[in-house]
């Protein structure tokens, strides 16, 4: 698991459990917690009980509670990079990359959607560890955004660096809406929604090429 504090952690457990195990459990308590009530109205208390261990020994882990968060927000900004790299990393491009892209994402985040709302928190902290896990991770997908967005131009002769800045800002800016109205609409799967952004992205090519005509 990555750190994410100045904290020194040994590899003893508590109880005969490995310390390993025992922070992965304390992270997916703190990243449901988080995610679910967002950072200000999560308590250490709550997550320490929701894990089964004591207040103290999250503090021993974990400095604080900014450095649990930080530990939780690292751990769903990896699975999201790298989920996003292996598809980068694949045979599609332009829009069907896009669109892999999206499956690959809802497929992640489909029975735990709270770690998006981790990853978006507004009231989580601004400085510090927080700060600096966030700009690494959000760097990491806007490099990969980019790169797919300038592979799709250049298919349509697009080499403007301005067009492809403005289009992968746009790109991620869709993405997050759609990701947005999914955590709010919990009825809808993950497959619903690779359904529906595909018919989406058909209606905006269709008219597009109708509209050339």
């Amino acid at each position: 698991m990555s750190t994410s504090g100045a904290v020194v952690r040994t590899n003893a457990g508590t109880k005969g459990v490995p310390r390993v195990e025992r922070e992965a459990q304390i992270v997916a308590a703190g990243s449901l917690a988080f995610g679910t009530e967002g950072f200000a109205a999560t308590n250490v208390q709550s997550v320490a009980a929701a894990a089964g261990i004591s207040k103290p020994l999250v503090y021993q882990y974990f400095g604080s509670k900014e450095g649990l968060y930080a530990a939780c927000l690292d751990e769903a900004g990896g699975l999201l990079g790298r989920e996003i790299e292996r598809i980068a990393r694949g045979d599609s491009v332009g829009v069907d990359r896009g669109l892999r892209t999206l499956e690959g994402m809802f497929a992640l985040l489909d029975g735990r959607r709270h770690l998006w709302r981790l990853l978006h928190d507004p009231t989580a902290p601004t400085t510090g560890d927080v700060a600096r896990i966030v700009g690494t991770h959000t760097s990491r997908i806007a490099a990969l955004a980019h790169e797919g967005v300038t592979e799709l131009l250049s298919l349509a002769g697009v080499e403007d660096e301005l067009d492809v800045s403005a289009m992968t800002a746009t790109w991620l800016g869709i993405v997050d809406s759609l990701m947005d109205w999914w955590v709010t609409h919990p009825q809808e799967s993950a497959d619903a929604m690779v359904q529906r952004c595909a018919r989406l992205v058909m209606a905006l090519f269709t008219d597009a090429q109708q509209a050339g005509r």
